[in-house]
């Protein structure tokens, strides 16, 4: 079970991932009005935010035991599934289907991680998480203001599927265990083969790569395109990317992915503060409905009492490998 203030902090920093990640869409939305591809706006994005950590990241693996060479596998997964996939197979899936659709099949990620735990760590998910579920899918369905869009195309579906497969990989693998690279690290690392993988997908004539270096408009101004770059690379990669992995490493992977789902949220409200998006009463309601499910899975990952061996106990946390804090 994971003590008070652990819990605390890591709900705060997957609260700031979380509106982290939440401002992509206001800063992206700047330079593709302006004429870029959403795959270069994606590569410039990730590849700025690891040569940003990359300083930090070598200072971190300094002071750590760890090594690249012995978490490769995990950091390569990481970056090909959980950063590279993830936004490919998004936007894709928004090429054949609304955006709001394209994002409630992202989510359903959460879906996965729950089945994951299930499947590989036998935590069977119990009513709340159930109910918490079910809720909050009814109230994204809401923020995302799906009603009345009918344009659903099957391969779109499956695109957004895979979106939620890597959406699923990120929150697991963000919550790999302590003996792995520092959070700092693994976000560097990470980054930077997400970054080389779809420049070989770009470079291979694969998607489309456009960009443009002039005026772009955001929160209603003209500026220069360095600063929604940077607002991406900084706030919604670097800084969302890092305090993700934290926040997964001291919650878990199950809450951690819920609490991630404000960022459905958060983006609704840069929308509306950086493009003068204003939220409905049903996205509204919707939000309401979305905290309402994290609560309940909140409930029930406090009530929830380890099984643990007589012989061999273990007090911290249900599921040690996942949920150890680092150092």
């Amino acid at each position: 079970m994971l003590s008070r203030g652990n819990a605390t902090t890591g709900v705060g920093l997957a609260l700031l991932s979380a509106a982290t990640f939440g401002t992509s869409g206001s800063f992206a939305t700047a330079l593709l009005d302006a004429g870029w591809t959403p795959d270069a706006v994606v590569i410039a994005r990730i590849s700025i935010a690891a040569v940003l950590l990359a300083v930090p990241a070598a200072v971190a693996l300094r002071r750590s035991s760890a090594t690249l060479g012995a978490a490769a596998v995990p950091t390569l997964i990481y970056g090909v599934v959980a950063v590279a996939g993830a936004q490919v197979c998004f936007f894709n899936a928004v090429k054949y289907v609304p955006v709001g659709v394209a994002l409630l099949l992202e989510y359903l990620g959460i879906a996965l991680v729950v089945a994951w735990m299930w499947l590989r760590h036998r935590q069977r998910p119990r009513a709340l998480t159930v109910a918490g579920m079910a809720v909050v899918l009814v109230g994204l369905s809401f923020v995302l203001d799906l009603f009345g869009s009918a344009d659903v195309n099957l391969l779109g579906v499956l695109w957004g599927l895979g979106a939620a497969v890597g959406l699923a990989g990120y929150f697991v693998l963000s919550a790999h265990s302590a003996d792995t690279l520092p959070p700092i690290a693994m976000a560097c690392a990470g980054l930077a083969v997400g970054a080389v993988a779809l420049v070989a997908i770009g470079v291979a004539g694969i998607l489309p790569l456009h960009a443009t270096f002039g005026t772009v408009t955001l929160a209603h101004h003209h500026m220069t395109w360095l600063v929604p770059i940077a607002g991406l690379s900084v706030i919604a990669a670097a800084v969302a990317y890092v305090a993700g992995i934290h926040a997964a490493r001291r919650l878990g992977p199950k809450l951690s992915s819920f609490v991630g789902l404000t960022e459905v949220l958060f983006a609704v409200l840069f929308a509306w503060f950086l493009l003068g998006q204003l939220p409905s009463v049903v996205q509204g309601i919707g939000a309401v409905l979305v905290i309402t499910g994290i609560v309940l899975v909140r409930f029930d990952e406090s009530a929830e009492v380890p099984e643990q061996p007589k012989d061999h106990p273990e007090p911290h946390g249900t599921v040690p490998e996942l949920a150890v804090e680092p150092a």
